[in-house]
């Protein structure tokens, strides 16, 4: 398992008229078969977990059923156990749920990323004191 930290410097983004300069920066952890975890395959565990499908957790992201079904499928392939099991339809339906191992990258994930977001405006600060030109 690797780590990958992206920092950089981004073109200020523009939220409705306002220009926000800054530091921006993406984390995800990379795997044996590239990208393991990332912010959006994160979200896409937290919306399985609240929507208890990856149907209906891919429609509220506004993804494809197949996109996202890769998704899990190269989260659960990569990692040690299933982040995700499913369960195919029935009576009752099919459904998915979050592993105990599913809730621990989650959670670990917020954490990193926490983390990583104080670390950007940590170094964003040092650069304004050292007059860098932000």
């Amino acid at each position: 398992m690797y780590i990958t930290l992206m920092h950089k410097k981004s073109q200020p983004s523009i939220k409705g008229n306002k220009i926000r300069p800054g530091f921006r920066g993406r984390i995800w952890i990379d795997g044996k078969e590239g990208t393991f975890l990332g912010y959006g395959r994160i979200v896409l565990l937290e919306r399985i977990r609240e929507y208890g499908s990856i149907t209906k957790a891919a429609s509220s992201m506004e993804i494809s059923y197949r996109h996202a079904w890769k998704l899990v499928d190269s989260m659960n392939r990569q990692a040690a156990r299933p982040l995700v099991e499913t369960a195919t339809g029935g009576k009752k339906g099919g459904g998915a749920l979050l592993t105990k191992d599913g809730e621990k990258a989650v959670s670990l994930f917020w954490r990193l990323y926490k983390d990583f977001q104080d670390f950007l405006k940590r170094e964003e600060k040092i650069l304004i004191k050292k007059g860098a030109g932000l």
